[in-house]
């Protein structure tokens, strides 16, 4: 792969969509096959027929040999269940093949050591899509106002209700199995890690239903919480997140973040600098690991 250096200024970059569920077609396909920068070639799936209608809808080729696949590409997207990430993250690694990748990086620590040794292996790039990172207007808070800033403590409080009919989600086998701490913790991290430091300890507490409350001590002497929850009430759905410190309290702006296909461009035009420039990017695959280490210790906190 020569991808990494980008020599040819301008170029378009070369991707392959895993997937062929909800958030892999009207997402991860959607934003490629519209971005300056990305030539959607094929799409990639365990359901055949599936592959070729996401296909089709996008204009690229279904290809139902995932070598073949990605030895078409110089990077791929990967839209699946975390527990089958992780083997089509290494195994595009060590093709070469640049990251975009979907929280949790993983369902164990295991899992996410095995893609970040992969990829430091490989030399590639990676993103992995936390969606309030990435989409407005979170993303601009969250770069201008919580990353300079100096933290004492912060709170993030995401009550959603995905479970009662009408949520593309809601049949969806991994997080009826894993709930909210695996689906909303790493959105929770992806925002306390970078503003408070690495997490030194983490204890947790369930409530009704998936709900969780976890509480975080910070290695720079800052604590934290998350409230966690997929099977609220709907009446119950809220989100928030703020943080305090000398210069007092910030607070993500009110309002619902733009669309997910908005900040999933942006996260791609993100991963194309990386791989310009060569350099990691804030939410690559080391930090989605240690948001998996994280949450790993509360579960089995949880569990114990």
């Amino acid at each position: 792969m020569t991808v990494g250096s980008r020599s040819d200024a301008g170029r378009t970059v070369r991707f392959a969509v895993l997937g062929t569920g909800y958030w892999a077609d009207t997402v991860h396909a959607a934003v490629l096959a519209e971005h300056p920068e990305a030539d959607l070639v094929a799409v990639w799936g365990r359901d055949p027929a599936r592959a070729e209608a996401v296909a089709e809808r996008h204009g690229a080729v279904a290809e139902p040999d995932l070598d073949t696949v990605l030895g078409m590409v110089d990077a791929v997207a990967i839209a699946v269940p975390p527990d089958i990430q992780v083997d089509l993250a290494c195994r595009a690694a060590e093709r070469g093949c640049h990251l975009l990748l979907e929280k949790p990086l993983a369902l164990s620590v295991v899992g996410a050591d095995r893609v970040v040794e992969a990829a430091d292996r490989a030399g590639v790039r990676s993103v992995v899509f936390f969606v309030r990172r990435f989409a407005e207007p979170s993303a601009m808070w969250f770069d201008e106002v919580v990353v300079p800033g100096e933290w004492h403590g912060g709170s993030v409080s995401w009550i959603a209700s995905i479970f009662g009919g009408g949520s593309p989600f809601g049949e969806s086998p991994w997080r009826k199995q894993h709930g909210a701490l695996w689906d909303l913790g790493p959105h929770a991290l992806a925002a306390l890690l970078p503003a408070l430091g690495p997490v030194e300890d983490v204890v947790a507490v369930r409530g009704h239903g998936d709900e969780v409350h976890l509480a975080f001590r910070h290695e720079g002497g800052g604590a934290s919480s998350a409230m966690l929850a997929l099977t609220a009430p709907a009446a119950a759905e809220h989100t928030s997140m703020r943080f305090w410190g000398p210069a007092g309290i910030a607070e993500v702006p009110p309002g619902e973040p733009d669309s997910a296909t908005d900040g999933l461009m942006r996260a791609v035009s993100e991963l194309l600098a990386a791989v310009e420039t060569g350099a990691a990017h804030p939410c690559d695959v080391h930090f989605a690991r240690d948001i998996v280490s994280v949450l790993a210790r509360a579960e089995h906190y949880l569990i114990r």
